[in-house]
């Protein structure tokens, strides 16, 4: 098997749902460590910096560790050109990368300081994620003059992202015998026309430097009611703003609950910013040139807005596949891998 397709197998093997990432980290600590000095691998946790300064352009990679939970899709196979998995696209096909280039005697010798930062807690609560952490740590990191995230794009070049905001929306009703339901108010079905409306609500986009971002508003959980023979007294159910890095977080903010104006109650349970789109930087131009890569918005939340919301300037690039992330069925081409390690190679090195 290919080294680098094998190297995601052995990644895709060990399990690393979010919160349990620990073993994945050692296993890259332990690969990598031979290959650098005690000083250039730092760990944070469950997270792992890769690399230092040396005194060349400083350029960084970004991985997060952990996954999604398993949905039967743990083990790695091949299948028609093809690696099945938990994680495969979302992100180990990018971690995978990652190893690689670090282990490339042309990459670590060329004209870049690259450094690889490994962490965790990317798929839960944005409050809980590990690469803040990271960036406290090692406030160096800033200092790249481009930063890459190898999350899923398709092999494309994707700028900013939209951002997230998490809202318990609730209406609140009055509990009755539900074989007599006019005594209460069920609060389940006074939700009903507004969730009709969210229902058939279109994606409304948004062109900023010529990228189309949409900004949605989507139902992802719902619960309501004590027991079979009860009208229920509340529902609440949690609203999924995206929005485009138009908007700050207070002004996002702003349009859900304008969006969620007719429930009773909101209750902002998670945020977090956009992505800004890096602006005449010649690196992420000569990248461009170098490996002919479409550019695209990135329409899911990843952390290239925490790292620009710390000056650092970020683009979306990796092998996986945007359609396989948190799929039961997940997987990725493993030409994808090939095709992302051999542009970012010739990156550092031509």
């Amino acid at each position: 098997m290919n080294p680098l397709h094998q190297t995601l197998a052995t990644l895709v093997d060990i399990p690393s749902v979010t919160g349990n990432e620990g073993r994945l980290c050692t296993a890259v600590a332990e690969r990598l460590l031979p290959l650098f000095t005690m000083q250039a691998v730092q760990r944070v946790g469950n997270s792992l910096v890769v690399g230092q300064q040396t005194g060349r352009p400083l350029v960084t990679l970004y991985g997060h560790l952990d996954t999604v939970p398993e949905q039967g899709n743990g083990a790695a196979r091949i299948d028609g050109g093809r690696m099945h998995g938990l994680g495969t696209s979302d992100m180990k096909a990018g971690i995978a990368v990652m190893i690689h280039l670090l282990e490339d005697d042309g990459v670590r010798t060329g004209d870049y300081d690259v450094v690889g930062v490994f962490y965790d807690r990317e798929e839960g609560a944005a409050s809980e994620n590990g690469l803040e952490r990271v960036l406290d740590r090692a406030p160096w990191l800033a200092d790249a003059v481009l930063a890459v995230v190898l999350e899923p794009t398709d092999l494309k070049i994707e700028l900013g992202c939209n951002g997230l905001i998490n809202a318990d929306v609730t209406f609140f009703g009055r509990a009755a015998h539900s074989a007599r339901p006019w005594l209460g108010e069920n609060a389940v079905t006074k939700a009903g026309r507004w969730l009709q409306e969210l229902h058939v609500r279109e994606p409304e986009p948004t062109v900023i430097s010529g990228l189309e971002y949409l900004e949605v508003f989507t139902v992802t959980r719902a619960s309501g009611g004590i027991a079979n023979n009860i009208v229920p007294s509340s529902f609440t159910v949690n609203l999924n703003h995206r929005f485009p890095p138009l908007y700050g977080l207070d002004a996002a903010e702003e349009r859900l609950r304008h969006v969620a104006a007719a429930a009773d109650d909101i209750v902002i349970t998670d945020r977090a910013p956009a992505g800004m789109i890096p602006q005449g930087n010649p690196h992420l131009d000569r990248l461009e040139r170098m490996i002919d890569a479409p550019r695209a918005a990135k329409q899911g939340w990843t952390d290239v807005a925490r790292l620009t919301e710390r000056g650092i300037p970020a683009i979306n690039y990796g092998p996986g596949e945007v359609a396989q992330a948190h799929q039961a069925t997940e997987s990725v081409a493993l030409a994808n891998l090939d095709g992302a390690f051999t542009a970012l190679r010739s990156f550092f090195t031509d």
